[in-house]
C-alpha cells in the first residue's frame, strides 16, 4: 500500500490498483482541537453541513504524515498509518487469528485473577487468548457477593436476559431449564432463540464438591470446518436453511430464525446455534428436508465425538469466559447427594471485549 500525491491529489494504490482518494473523504478527518474533542475523540463540527465543493489547496506527504490545506480554510495533519487501516478495513479483533483445536488440546488458558487486572497487560493477553481460542479461565476469583457481576461489567456491560442479570447454575426443583439439575448436558450453545444471541457466557465456580459435572467444551469452528471438507452438501445446507428456535415458560415466549451454521458477509465463519432440545426445522421440499436431517445427524455426531471434546473440572474460583458464537459447551452427569456443585453465570456481548481489548491496545502500545 501507498500514497501518491498529483495535482493536488491524493491516490491510493495497493495490489496494483489505483484509486483517488476523494477530498470530501479526507475534510471529514480533520483532527485538531478545532475539529475533535480531545477527550471524547467526537467531531466537534457537522460534516453533512460542509460545502458540498470540497477541494485540496495545497498537500505535502511525509513517511508519517499527510498534511492538507482545503479550500474551505481547514488544514489538518492526517496519519497515514491511520488511512491504511481505514483502507484496508483492518479491525484489532478480527486480525486475531482462530485456532483451531480439537480434543487434544490440552492448554486451558488460564489466568491468575488479582487486583486491577482488568487495566493491565495481562487483561489484554487474555482477551486475545480468548478470541484465539474462544474461551480463557480466570482463577481465583472472588466468590462472595455475585462478584461475577462486578468482573462482567468490569469488562464491559451485563446483559440482562428473563433469567436475570445472573444466574445460579445448580439443582433446584421444577426448573424451567436443564441446566438447573444434575442431568448430563450434551454439547450446545446458549440462547439460541434470541434475536441477537448473546455472544459471551461467562461461569464462574462458587463451588464444587462433586465428583462429576465436569465441563465440556466443543469448538464449533473446528467442526464447521471439518463438515466443509468432508461433507460439502451437509455444510451448504446448515448454512442455507434456517430453522426457529424457541424457549417457553410460564411468563416468556422467545423465539427466533436462524441457520445452524451462520456465516459473515464474506462467507465465512460467524456463528453455530445448536441445541436439538430448543429448535424446530421449518416443512420444507421433502428431498431437501431429507438432505437436511442427514446433515443435522452428522454435524450433532460431531459435536458430541470424543474426538473434538474437552472436558475439565471447575474448581472454587475458576471463571471460565467462553465465545457463545464459537464454542458449544456442556457438562457431565453428577449426584447432587455428593454434595454442592454451585456455579453462577451470566452473558456480555462483543461490543464489551472489544472495547476493552482495543483500549488495552492503546494503553500498552501493541
Amino acid at each position: 500500500m501507498k500514497l501518491e500525491l498529483k495535482d493536488n491529489k491524493v491516490f491510493f494504490e495497493s495490489k496494483g490498483l489505483k484509486k483517488e482518494i476523494h477530498p470530501f473523504w479526507l475534510r471529514e478527518r480533520v483532527n485538531g482541537e478545532n475539529f475533535v474533542d480531545k477527550s471524547t475523540q467526537q467531531r466537534l463540527f457537522d460534516p453533512t453541513q460542509l460545502q458540498e465543493n470540497i477541494q485540496i489547496q495545497n498537500l505535502n506527504l511525509s513517511s508519517d504524515f499527510l498534511e492538507i490545506k482545503f479550500n474551505d480554510g481547514a488544514s489538518t495533519k492526517i496519519s497515514i498509518i491511520d488511512i491504511f487501516k481505514e483502507f484496508s478495513n483492518i479491525n484489532d479483533v478480527k486480525q486475531i487469528e482462530k485456532i483451531k483445536w480439537d480434543s487434544s488440546f490440552k492448554d486451558q488458558n488460564s489466568f491468575e485473577f488479582k487486583d486491577n487486572l482488568f487495566e493491565t497487560d495481562e487483561m489484554y493477553k487474555a482477551l486475545v487468548n480468548f478470541y484465539q481460542y474462544g474461551f480463557v479461565i480466570f482463577k481465583n476469583v472472588p466468590t462472595k457477593n455475585n462478584f461475577i457481576i462486578n468482573f462482567a461489567n468490569s469488562i464491559g456491560s451485563v446483559r440482562r436476559t428473563n433469567f436475570g442479570e445472573f444466574f445460579n447454575v445448580k439443582s433446584k426443583p421444577n426448573p424451567n431449564d436443564l441446566a438447573y439439575t444434575s442431568l448430563p448436558l450434551a454439547p450446545h450453545t446458549d440462547n439460541p432463540y434470541r434475536n441477537p444471541v448473546p455472544c459471551i457466557q461467562m461461569l464462574h465456580c462458587i463451588e464444587n464438591e462433586v465428583t462429576g459435572g465436569l465441563s465440556t467444551l466443543v469448538d464449533g469452528y473446528t467442526v464447521s470446518e471439518k463438515l466443509k471438507k468432508d461433507f460439502p452438501e451437509y455444510y451448504k445446507i446448515l448454512t442455507e436453511v434456517k430453522i426457529r428456535f424457541q424457549f417457553i415458560d410460564e411468563s416468556v415466549i422467545l423465539e427466533d430464525w436462524a441457520e445452524m451454521i451462520q456465516l459473515d458477509e464474506n462467507s465465512n465463519f460467524k456463528q453455530v446455534r445448536f441445541s436439538p432440545r430448543l429448535d424446530f426445522v421449518p416443512l420444507i421440499d421433502k428431498e431437501k428436508l431429507e438432505l437436511f436431517y442427514s446433515a443435522r445427524k452428522k454435524i450433532s455426531e460431531l459435536y458430541n465425538s470424543e474426538n473434538y471434546k474437552i472436558e475439565f473440572k471447575l474448581v472454587t474460583g475458576d471463571l471460565l469466559m467462553m465465545d457463545n458464537y464459537r464454542l458449544l459447551h456442556g457438562r457431565t452427569t453428577y449426584d447432587a447427594n455428593e454434595g454442592n456443585r454451585f456455579l453462577q453465570g451470566c452473558y456480555i456481548d462483543y461490543d464489551s471485549t472489544e472495547g476493552r481489548l482495543k483500549h488495552l491496545k492503546r494503553k500498552f502500545n501493541y
